[in-house]
């Protein structure tokens, strides 16, 4: 069965899990998505954009952060499908989910540093430094699978120092 979503390219993006010092994990919660919707900084590559000059852009555009250092990249692209009825209503109709390439990096600045009310498209209500095995239940159920996935992969870079 061929169903009209499949013919949808994925968008291509980055996802950034953000440690600190003490092995916590950066995330925060969507201002657009009701309820319990967590998840790590994450957004679009830009046309003629390589995904680290996009990983530094979308950490400074989502929390403010300019102190981390890239410790990290992904050993391969991971993507996910959003729901069907999601998919009219984000990124105009375009896209069928993301392929995202993810980077972990490590937080050296002040937790006053973080401001995730920057710019005029803030995208967060909230944030919190979270262990690293809480992640997957934070997260909507869609997005969980790639998720476990990037935890199993930098599970030992979160770590205190």
């Amino acid at each position: 069965m061929n169903l009209p979503n499949e013919n949808l390219p994925y968008r291509p993006c980055v996802g950034i899990m953000l440690v600190n010092a003490d092995g916590m994990v950066f995330v925060a919660q969507r201002l657009d998505t009701p309820g319990n919707a967590w998840q790590m900084p994450q957004g679009g590559i830009d046309e003629g954009e390589d995904p680290i000059t996009a990983v530094r852009r979308e950490l400074k555009e989502e929390t403010g952060i300019e102190n981390a250092e890239i410790i990290a990249q992904s050993d391969r692209w991971r993507r996910y499908d959003l729901p069907d009825d999601l998919i009219g209503r984000l990124w105009g109709g375009k896209y069928r989910g993301q392929t995202q390439m993810w980077f972990a990096l490590r937080f050296q600045g002040a937790d006053e540093e973080i401001d995730i009310e920057i710019g005029e498209h803030a995208e967060f209500s909230t944030w919190k430094w979270v262990p690293i095995d809480d992640l997957v239940n934070l997260i909507v159920p869609f997005k969980r699978e790639l998720y476990m996935d990037v935890v199993a992969e930098f599970r030992h870079l979160a770590i205190s120092r």
